[in-house]
């Protein structure tokens, strides 16, 4: 794709706004930490290892913003608290803390510089991981494979050429993916509005479905094999990612269709011990409630919108890193 997902300069950064996607390519300006808190909260950016990206040079936007290291507490710590479900902006804030931590010198412009050359760092790392997911996700395709995958995992999720998605494009460029299947991914449609706006600027065949329809699918049309990204990965394999990946994972297992996980490493906690310890985030009933500022429901109505679900590691076939591919019981081995 030739558009423009993610760009910093000189203390200013730039994100496509993806809630206007697909009908608009409207572009939303961070010059504050908060702005910046505040796109990766509202969804104005998304994608675990994107919005790692963006709390990075949120730090830098910060310091720009501030002038001062006395404000450095606070830049990380609301950055921190944007949303608590993905591992990567944890483990990257973390990394930027230390490298500040290690610096014999205090003064701030180096200080400012240094930051902002690490933060230029990850985000080339980051597309580096994509193209290493990519590569290694390889293995695991059939030639001229239908593959299914739920809410947005490629460019505008990453910096680079994706995840799960990643895999997707180098297997249909090697002539080894057929068609994708894409689950719209309700409530705010990943799936619908990102996933098949991409495939389709990239000339992939792609058909839409919703969320509900997989079973019958599955039973009417040769599914080969399911890919999905992640959010956090913990040390029994068990698996964050966005809501209804869950549900993906119970069907293929009915069904006997490898359940695939693509992720960098960047997304595996090691701290937690399985599952039930991720924090999920749940969001505004409004969500749900509304559709493009139509009431679908009624006002009285009790709502639960959590943004993800936990697919526990005995439905995963194996997980796709930039390190190589492993079976869940294999992560907690895994040197990061």
């Amino acid at each position: 794709m030739s558009m423009k997902v993610i760009e910093y300069s000189k203390g200013i950064l730039t994100l496509i706004d993806q809630r206007f996607l697909p009908n608009e390519e409207r572009y939303f300006e961070c010059r504050t930490v908060e702005e910046v808190v505040y796109a990766i909260k509202e969804m104005v950016v998304r994608g675990a290892p994107l919005i790692s990206i963006s709390a990075a040079y949120g730090v830098c936007v910060g310091l720009h913003q501030y002038k001062t290291l006395e404000k450095l507490d606070y830049i990380f710590s609301i950055l921190r608290n944007a949303r608590p479900t993905a591992y990567n902006i944890f483990s990257i804030l973390d990394r930027l803390e230390k490298k500040i931590k290690s610096m014999q010198t205090k003064e701030f412009h180096k200080v400012l510089e240094e930051v902002e050359n690490e933060s230029f760092n990850i985000h080339r790392e980051d597309k580096d991981l994509c193209d290493s997911i990519a590569k290694n996700g390889q293995a695991i395709l059939p030639n001229k494979a239908n593959v299914i995958t739920i809410c947005n995992t490629g460019m505008l999720a990453t910096g680079g050429i994706g995840t799960a998605l990643g895999i997707i494009y180098q297997g249909f460029w090697n002539g080894k993916v057929k068609e994708v299947f894409v689950l719209e991914t309700r409530p705010l449609l990943q799936g619908a509005r990102l996933t098949t706006y991409e495939l389709t600027k990239n000339n992939i065949p792609t058909t839409l479905i919703t969320d509900n329809m997989v079973s019958f699918l599955f039973s009417k049309t040769k599914i080969d094999l399911a890919i999905v990204g992640a959010d956090r990965i913990v040390r029994n394999g068990d698996t964050a990612n966005k809501i209804g990946t869950f549900n993906l994972a119970v069907i293929c297992k009915h069904f006997n269709i490898p359940f695939y996980v693509a992720a960098p490493y960047t997304t595996i906690d090691l701290n937690l011990e399985d599952g039930s310890k991720i924090t999920i985030e749940e969001r505004n009933p409004n969500e749900v409630k509304y559709f493009k500022n139509q009431k679908i429901a009624p006002e009285n109505v009790k709502i639960w919108n959590p943004a993800f679900d936990i697919t526990p590691s005995n439905l995963i076939t194996a997980i796709i890193t930039d390190k190589g591919i492993f079976k869940p019981s294999e992560i907690s081995k895994i040197s990061l």
